[in-house]
């Protein structure tokens, strides 16, 4: 007797576990990956984003932000690239640092005073931070700093992703001015 009804409750959830299984939309195809950017600046009637430059600083710091969707869904932990057009060199003091701290091959202990930074002479430095990863809201955000001799100046700011899924890549660029 037992057996019998252990083959009844098994027959039983068998039938509406498939009935789970079948009710899934199987035609279901994944749509690109959408992504619409929010620069949080102004847009003129050409197109183009403006940033005022805090010329009262070296740099201007800015957070550029957008959100990725797949079928009206947030898409979380896809990798973003960012790149732009526009570098800016370091000139010959940066700064200091203290370095070099520690002991020498015959175990005596050196420490070195602040240490001018000239080593770094001529080194570019991107406007823009090149890698972020969505949220789990599907937020993305990069942060751009130009400099402010770049006044007047036109950064193409180029992104892309992958997704992993279908695996296509896509890449797109907007265009700030620096007023």
């Amino acid at each position: 007797m037992p057996n019998v009804i252990r083959k009844i409750v098994g027959a039983i959830t068998l039938s509406v576990f498939s009935l789970f299984i079948g009710c899934g939309d199987v035609n279901n195809e994944l749509e690109p990956i959408t992504f619409q950017l929010d620069a949080r600046l102004e847009i003129d009637e050409n197109g183009y984003y403006r940033l005022p430059l805090d010329m009262s600083n070296w740099q201007t710091l800015h957070r550029i932000s957008g959100h990725l969707y797949r079928n009206g869904r947030p898409m979380n932990v896809t990798k973003f690239g960012w790149s732009s057009n526009l570098y800016w060199l370091i000139g010959d003091t940066l700064g200091h640092v203290i370095a070099n701290n520690g002991l020498t091959d015959d175990l005596v202990y050196v420490a070195y005073d602040t240490t001018y930074i000239t080593w770094f002479g001529g080194y570019e430095v991107p406007i823009i931070n090149g890698a972020s990863y969505s949220r789990e809201d599907g937020e993305v955000n990069t942060m751009i700093a130009p400099v402010k001799t770049m006044l007047g100046d036109t950064a193409t700011i180029y992104y892309g992703y992958h997704d992993p899924w279908t695996y296509e890549d896509t890449y797109g660029e907007f265009y700030i001015i620096f007023d």
